[in-house]
Order: structure tokens, then C-alpha cells, then sequence
């Protein structure tokens, strides 16, 4: 974690959706972390850093744009394992992330074989390192939070539905609030320091609603009256697996924290429902189109047409998609 300041999430302009989900991260992060859609300039990377401040940790750990494999889930000095017969551990970013959030900017663009690497320690919550017969081991929960521009590419499937909750941002902002937008940003830019002192009673605020809300989530049942409309919903949604119905009950049962309940309510699960469905929900199939039947063969008339093929009626084509004529040369 470095020491420049972020920007307070409490004083985020609208994007009312994102800063819930990310409240709802913070109070319980086995929901799997936040994948952060939008078009460019959006202020996806400062509103997922005001993450760090809501969490236990504090910790905020950035896996940059060309990142090796070594850089990701660390290495070992052999050197000092066959000199001195010790395993010397430098770690990595995901030693590092342990306990916070790991921060993937342009997530669509990771190579694949560190997509691999990140599914594997996110599904076990553990690094493994090997190198020539030497192994070692350390825990590695993060939140992940990821930020993507989707006219830059898909994000492959099985990492997509490894983000918990999916929130998408519209580019299309008034012009009050774009106003408003640019007037805080620029008074950060200028006095950063004074910027966050000026904010921090009302982050603090929301510090505080979320540690409350993190304290009472235990007390708060995964009853099954809740999973019983979450899982209706999620087949009728035609989500494969599993993994949006669990996302979905713990995301209802955070936000119950969060508004101060002692039980989910069906606010709760509507309210989260498009976080956890909007990424997983199976796209419905475009209705076949209708077949229309072939015209009545009509008799050609010489000098008409693509050339000339006698007197006989022109071949009615078989039902089914329309064939390109070709282009044949009329004789002299």
C-alpha cells in the first residue's frame, strides 16, 4: 500500500450502483469481488481504489499492464536454497494482496497464462510456488476487482464468472453532474492532502456503516425462504452453475447489513439481483427467422434475365437461405 491518497469514495459524483457494490464487497468479501464495466474515462481504476479504505486491511495492491508470471505469484532464490540450504521467498503481488484487494486494470487484456494463475489461487485462496524441486506455499484471499472497456475485447468466460458482482457504467452523464465531476477532481489534483481532510467526516460515515454492517452479518441467517427465490430466479434466468445463486444470497445478506435488518428481505435480493445476474444471465436465442416460400416459377422471355437458357421455366429454388445468383454474361 503506498502512501498517496485516494480519492474518497464518499466523494464519488452518482455512479450510485458501483459504490454500492463495492460497500457490499467490503462488508463481506467471499462474495468474490466487483468486475467494472464502461468506456474510457470513466473513473473505473479511482472509484475500485476506494475500496481499500472500506476494507479491514487497508491494502491495495495493483498487478500492472505487462506483469510477468514471476511478478505475479513471486519467485525463489535458488541461490540461497542450494548455497545455504534456506528457500528465500520473494514475494509477489498476490503475497502482497493477501488480505486486501487486488487491483486488475484492463482485465480483458491479462494474457492467459496469468488468467490461468489467478483462477487457480482465487479458487484456493493459496499461492504455490515450484522451482526445481524446491515448493513454497502462503495464503492468498483477496477481494478481486477488475476494470474493463468492452469495445477492448470479451473477458474469457471462466474469469468472468469468478467476479462476484458486475456493474457496468454508462458514458452518458449530465451535464450538472459532469460539472461537478471535474470541479472535485481538479481540487483533489491540487491539494490531494487537504481534499480527503475535508472529506473525512463523511468518510468516515461510511467507514463506519460498513464495519457495523460486517459486524452484524453473522447474525444475519441464509434462511431458506431467501435461497428459494434466489434459485427460481437464477433458473429462470438460465444462469449455468451454481455460483450466482451463492453470490447472489451472500450479496442480499450484505445488504441487509448494510441498511441495519436483521433478516433478508426480498429489497435485499432485488436489490443486488442485476450485480449478480447481469454477467451470468445466458443470452436468449434469436427466434428462428420465417421461411418464405419460393415465388412461382415464371417463364423467361428471351433477352431477359441472367442469359438465356431456352424456353424452359426458371428452377424454383429449394426453401431455406437465399442463395447469391451468379452473374452470368448475356451472349451477343
Amino acid at each position: 500500500m503506498t502512501d498517496t491518497p485516494h480519492f474518497p469514495l464518499s466523494a464519488v459524483v452518482g455512479a450510485d450502483d458501483l459504490k454500492l457494490a463495492l460497500c457490499l464487497t467490503a462488508i463481506d468479501p467471499k462474495i468474490g469481488g466487483v468486475l467494472i464495466e464502461g468506456p474510457r474515462g470513466m473513473a473505473k481504476s479511482t472509484l475500485a481504489r476506494g475500496l481499500a479504505d472500506l476494507l479491514a486491511s487497508g491494502q491495495f495492491v495493483t498487478l500492472p499492464l505487462g506483469a510477468t508470471e514471476e511478478r505475479l505469484v513471486g519467485t525463489l532464490d535458488l541461490d540461497a536454497a542450494l548455497g545455504e540450504g534456506r528457500a528465500q521467498f520473494s514475494p509477489g503481488v498476490l503475497a502482497k494482496a493477501d488480505g486486501g484487494v487486488l487491483y486488475v486494470d484492463e482485465v480483458n487484456l491479462l494474457p492467459d497464462h496469468l488468467v490461468d494463475l489467478l483462477l487457480d489461487v482465487a479458487a484456493s485462496g493459496t499461492n504455490l510456488v515450484e522451482r526445481d524441486g524446491i515448493s513454497h506455499r502462503h495464503s492468498a484471499r483477496f477481494v478481486l476487482i477488475g476494470t474493463m472497456n468492452p469495445e477492448e475485447g470479451e473477458l474469457r468466460p471462466q474469469l468472468l464468472d469468478r467476479f462476484g458482482l458486475n456493474v457496468a457504467l454508462s458514458g452518458h452523464t449530465a451535464p450538472a453532474e459532469r460539472g461537478q465531476i471535474i470541479r472535485r477532481r481538479l481540487d483533489f489534483d491540487s491539494d490531494p492532502q487537504g481534499f480527503c481532510v475535508e472529506w473525512e467526516s463523511q468518510q468516515q460515515v461510511l467507514r463506519a456503516r460498513c464495519e457495523k454492517a460486517r459486524s452484524a452479518l453473522a447474525s444475519i441467517a441464509l434462511d431458506d425462504a431467501a435461497l428459494a427465490q434466489i434459485t427460481e430466479r437464477c433458473f429462470a434466468a438460465g444462469v449455468d452453475g451454481l455460483r450466482a445463486d451463492l453470490v447472489w444470497l451472500r450479496a442480499a445478506r450484505a445488504h441487509a447489513a448494510w441498511r441495519g435488518a436483521s433478516a433478508i428481505d426480498g429489497e435485499d435480493i432485488d436489490a443486488v439481483a442485476e450485480f449478480a445476474l447481469r454477467h451470468r444471465r445466458r443470452e436468449q436465442s434469436a427466434p428462428a427467422p420465417q421461411q418464405r416460400q419460393a415465388p412461382s416459377p415464371q417463364p423467361s422471355t428471351p433477352g431477359e434475365g441472367q442469359g438465356q437458357w431456352g424456353e424452359m421455366p426458371a428452377q424454383a429454388l429449394p426453401v431455406g437461405a437465399r442463395r447469391e445468383v451468379p452473374s452470368w454474361p448475356k451472349k451477343p
